[in-house]
């Protein structure tokens, strides 16, 4: 992948090695805070309407795997040079990775739209107006800084962002919540196995561990290290790696951590408003904040609104750039934020029509709860064979070179693809009745 010299040398000024913690964090931390999006928050809005402290022991079991997966994605990315698809087009079938490809770019403009939707929703509760126009303005918003802010410059922006999920931390601040039942209830869950509480289990899972993250990370690996004068890939300088693979595992543990601490706290935040209160179906993030105004006060509301765009803003680029990413490892295409559009114009042409599409579908007569709800069986489908695909790519010296996983990792991986599987067959299985 060649950047044009312009912005590739500023990028290479701006891209030093820092060595302040801070400095140190990027792909992890961006990927966890863009999977607490608004389809997600009214995911785990729903499981503390609905099951009040029952679900919070979910984010106990998600972190550990979500994070083993995530540390692979980004292991593949930055020992091999090369992001997910890449990878895949280069030592397996194409008709499975035209298949991969094609479903999570399917997933992902529906999961835009739905995102788009919930943002112009929160910006009508709070301000009035209308919510369409309010929904095409963040998709324009969103599209302008991934295409003509360079990425060194744009990853800033994005980790500013995540401040904003702070929202749903400060909002617990503002409700009484009796800690001690609380710690009691996500060491030792109580509540009623259904076919409820299973389709919820395996929604949050779903949620929090998908696709896009995947390749968004992976590549993100490779943006930096393309930005970095003095790096390499891995394989063909490993005495760079054990840095580097302290890094990744910093990066992705505060990332997922922090991902998984909001969903804790929109959970806990909604069982002791919503849920305490008798409301107990949530469809939307959007919902959600409405339904918290009466019973939490405005404060309250206004944070959780506020978030919801805040958190949109920082997960539609990556799930736009994510799929470009993607088509672009597929079909061989330039591909980088630091690039020119002029120089990468079929991966700008994804970002673009992905969140074009995704903006278009709010003016359409698709109820965006069925597209989330499809939206989210797509990506569980998807979801198994990538990551069996990837604990099959990290542990191969053909991609990994001598810096194939340790057996730890391996073992976390694989428990965490089989753990998907099983939800995915929980999923089909409550569909089927």
């Amino acid at each position: 992948m060649q950047i044009d010299s312009g912005r590739a040398d500023a990028a290479r000024q701006q891209a030093a090695p820092s060595d302040t913690w801070l400095g140190k964090l990027g792909p992890g931390l961006i990927t966890g805070a863009a999977d607490d999006d608004p389809s997600g928050i009214a995911t785990y809005s729903q499981a503390g309407a609905q099951f009040g402290f029952g679900m919070l022991w979910t984010v106990c079991l998600t972190f550990p795997l979500m994070l083993g997966i995530q540390v692979i994605s980004a292991k593949i990315g930055r020992v091999s040079g090369h992001g997910l698809a890449t990878n895949i087009r280069r030592h397996y079938p194409k008709s499975l990775l035209y298949a991969i490809v094609g479903l999570l770019l399917l997933a992902n403009v529906i999961n835009i739209a739905a995102d788009v939707a919930a943002m112009g929703d929160a910006l009508t509760l709070i301000i009035g107006g209308p919510t369409h126009l309010y929904a095409v303005g963040f998709g324009l918003l969103s599209l302008l800084l991934q295409v003509f802010i360079p990425y060194q410059q744009y990853v800033r922006i994005l980790k500013w962002l995540t401040l904003g999920l702070l929202a749903y931390v400060a909002t617990v601040l503002t409700v009484h919540i009796p800690w001690g039942e609380v710690a009691l209830r996500t060491a030792w869950p109580q509540f009623a196995w259904s076919a409820a509480s299973v389709t919820m289990i395996v929604a949050v899972f779903g949620t929090t561990i998908s696709p896009y993250l995947f390749f968004w990370q992976a590549s993100q690996e490779v943006e930096d290290l393309q930005a970095d004068a003095g790096a390499q890939a891995l394989r063909r300088a490993p005495e760079q790696a054990p840095r580097q693979f302290q890094r990744i595992k910093m990066d992705t543990a505060i990332g997922m951590g922090f991902s998984n601490l909001v969903a804790f706290f929109i959970m806990l935040t909604t069982a002791v408003t919503l849920g305490a209160q008798g409301i107990t179906h949530i469809d939307t993030s959007a919902q959600a904040a409405s339904a918290l105004r009466p019973i939490a006060g405005e404060f309250a509301f206004a944070l959780f609104s506020l978030g919801i765009i805040g958190t949109g803003l920082l997960a539609i680029p990556v799930l736009a750039g994510s799929a470009a990413y993607a088509m672009a490892g597929a079909f061989h295409w330039k591909n980088s934020l630091e690039l020119a559009p002029r120089a990468a114009k079929k991966f700008y042409g994804i970002i673009v029509t992905a969140t074009v599409i995704g903006a278009a579908l709010c003016f359409t007569p698709l109820d965006p709860i069925k597209a989330l709800y499809w939206s989210a069986v797509i990506n569980g489908v998807i979801s198994v064979p990538i990551m069996a695909l990837m604990m099959v790519m990290a542990s191969r010296p053909a991609i990994m070179g001598t810096l194939t996983i340790s057996r730890r990792l391996r073992a976390l991986g694989w428990l965490s693809t089989i753990v998907m599987a099983t939800a995915v067959l929980a999923m089909f299985a409550t569909m089927a009745f």
